[in-house]
């Protein structure tokens, strides 16, 4: 995966629709399933400028008897803005959640920037989860090509995509989202639901949260994650940059100070694994969960 890739695939998904941020809370959350001694719950995140309903088909799979907390987070897909960064303020509200909830210690499943989210989570709350799946996301994202960079590099680089993002006006964002959406997934009718919440979503908030996932590098704080922890990574979109050994191993040392962790690298899923190979993804769930 080149440094370019990437940039440019987050520039692409975030150049959406303005707006004006207000006060709101940090993510809006659906409720389905009982939770009568089936397990822990399970709270689900999805990525940048995606919904909730990313996650149909999983919870489906696991809900019922357990109870799913599926989230969307402000200002992706149609939901209110807030004010100030966002990746805080989910995560202290995630943990406000969980208490008036009474979830004791849910399992977090986050896709991309959700499983960053569960990364942040479980090393700033590393008592309040049971589990903690990963989907496609890395702890520094910025350092995929270039290991030893600075953190103030690392910003650098954050605020040039966020001015891109900022910038790009909507005929060319419109063009450059539903090519990189079409790496991402395989199917056309993914591909355009996925778009549509993109252009439902608040771009200076999407930018925003962009700058904090470019320019955070948890490669070192994830060695206080007390979670066991399972990460689902995928390749074959990356292929034309680089082989899947060299792809599989991004991951094995992002994560190499995380005690424990398990990863597993899904053969033909691209980004959305859920929508392209749902049986792997629930086959991995069911037997990390159980």
């Amino acid at each position: 995966m080149t440094m370019n890739f990437i940039r440019q695939a987050l520039v692409a998904c975030a150049v959406l629709a303005f707006g004006n941020a207000h006060a709101a809370p940090a993510f809006k959350a659906d409720i389905t399933g009982q939770g009568q001694g089936q397990g822990p719950a399970v709270i689900l995140i999805p990525g940048l400028a995606s919904s909730g309903d990313v996650w149909q088909g999983t919870v489906r799979h696991l809900c019922g008897p357990r109870q799913c907390h599926v989230l969307t987070l402000a200002g992706f897909a149609g939901q209110p803005p807030i004010d100030g960064p966002l990746l805080p303020q989910v995560e202290r509200q995630l943990a406000d959640y969980i208490d008036a909830n009474g979830l004791g210690k849910p399992v977090i499943i986050g896709h991309s920037l959700g499983g960053f989210i569960g990364l942040k989570f479980a090393i700033g709350h590393p008592d309040k989860l049971s589990r903690l799946v990963v989907v496609d996301a890395l702890p520094a994202l910025g350092a995929t090509q270039v290991p030893d960079v600075t953190p103030d590099q690392l910003r650098r680089m954050a605020d040039g995509t966020r001015a891109a993002v900022l910038g790009q006006d909507e005929a060319a964002a419109e063009q450059s989202r539903r090519a990189t959406i079409a790496t991402m997934v395989a199917k056309p009718e993914d591909a355009e639901r996925i778009a549509e919440w993109g252009r439902r979503s608040h771009r200076a908030t999407v930018a925003g949260a962009m700058y904090e996932l470019m320019s955070t590098d948890l490669r070192a704080d994830v060695a206080r994650v007390r979670t066991p922890t399972l990460v689902l990574g995928t390749w074959v979109a990356y292929k034309a940059f680089a082989p899947r050994a060299a792809i599989e191993q991004t991951y094995r040392s992002q994560y190499a100070k995380l005690p424990g962790v398990r990863i597993e690298m899904a053969d033909t899923a691209r980004h959305f694994i859920m929508a392209d190979d749902p049986a792997w993804l629930y086959d991995r769930l069911d037997q990390f969960i159980q």
